[in-house]
């Protein structure tokens, strides 16, 4: 069993039952999915880009990534329906539990002058997007590679119903927040 998934279950639900005032442990939010995603409007010009965000992608989450394709025609961006503009994956279980204890304690520690992320990332819903403009924080990320592509966007999905429930519950997995 991955250790951040051990923690959540002995540690964490207990102690948000108690904050958050739940009777029922299945009230306590939990983290449903993990989307990882590489946008590529240079794809485009430049095919091979795609190969290599996919590869960097599978090393970086040890999942086979999806090639994402455009859903219309953008005149203003050159772009038509049918064209591919990114890779994803979406992680859920054990290698859900793996990559957020990875990027929590190993990638974001190894960010320059990091001083915790913003908590202005939420949507509303208890949703949270990250922004991640080097992959070299990741211990996996060969340099070839990953030298000629652009950041990664994490979304991070949870049960909560706000924010605020949300934000305690990142916190108590290790999700360092900017300080006031």
């Amino acid at each position: 069993m991955a250790r951040l998934k051990e923690l959540y279950k002995k540690e964490i639900v207990p102690q948000l039952m108690k904050e958050l005032g739940f009777d029922n442990p299945m009230r306590v939010p939990r983290i449903e999915k993990v989307c990882v995603n590489i946008g590529l409007g240079k794809a485009k010009t430049d095919p091979s880009l795609i190969d290599l965000a996919k590869k960097s992608l599978s090393l970086i989450t040890g999942q086979a990534p999806v090639v994402t394709k455009a859903k219309k025609s953008i005149a203003g961006f050159n772009l038509r329906k049918g064209m591919t503009i990114g890779c994803k994956v979406t992680l859920r279980g054990e290698r859900m539990y793996e990559f957020l204890d990875r990027l929590f304690n190993l990638a974001m520690p190894r960010i320059r002058d990091f001083q915790g992320v913003s908590e202005r990332c939420f949507d509303g819903r208890g949703n949270f997007t990250l922004g991640l403009r080097d992959q070299m924080i990741f211990p996996e990320a060969e340099f070839d590679i990953v030298s000629k592509l652009p950041g990664i966007s994490v979304t991070i999905v949870t049960t909560a119903d706000n924010d605020m429930e949300a934000k305690k519950l990142l916190e108590k997995m290790g999700m360092p927040f900017r300080r006031k």
